[in-house]
């Protein structure tokens, strides 16, 4: 007998609703990848007390696209991740480590119920 896979459509932008606002009903909104690396990166420049320039020319990559990254407009490659992470002085190991850890986070904050927020606990 054939298994049935889980079939879960992409979120496509639309100008009459906001990307966040589109999902199935019931069912959370799991956060983008791209977007939770550009936070990140974005808090890691800020921490390090850069501009864009200066982040961007050790990395090898123009500020404009930095930018574009940094707002979750692109996903970059995974040899420019590791670039950006050398760059604001972590490893690809490290950087990764980070955005799974904020990925649980806000998808922990996205999870409801038909009753409300679902309380839940993350290991350190």
């Amino acid at each position: 007998m054939a298994e049935r896979a889980k079939i879960y459509p992409l979120r496509r932008e639309s100008p009459s609703a906001p990307l966040r606002q589109q999902s199935l009903p019931h069912q959370p909104q799991e956060p983008l990848w791209r977007e939770v690396l550009g936070q990140r990166i974005h808090a890691l420049r800020l921490r390090r007390k850069e501009t864009l320039a200066e982040t961007a020319g050790r990395a090898g990559l123009s500020p404009q696209y930095l930018s574009e990254i940094e707002r979750g407009r692109k996903e970059p490659s995974s040899e420019m991740i590791a670039a950006l992470a050398g760059a604001l002085g972590t490893t690809l190991t490290g950087l990764t480590e980070q955005v799974a850890g904020d990925l649980r986070r806000q998808q922990g904050m996205a999870v409801t119920d038909k009753s409300g927020p679902v309380m839940l606990a993350f290991a350190a």
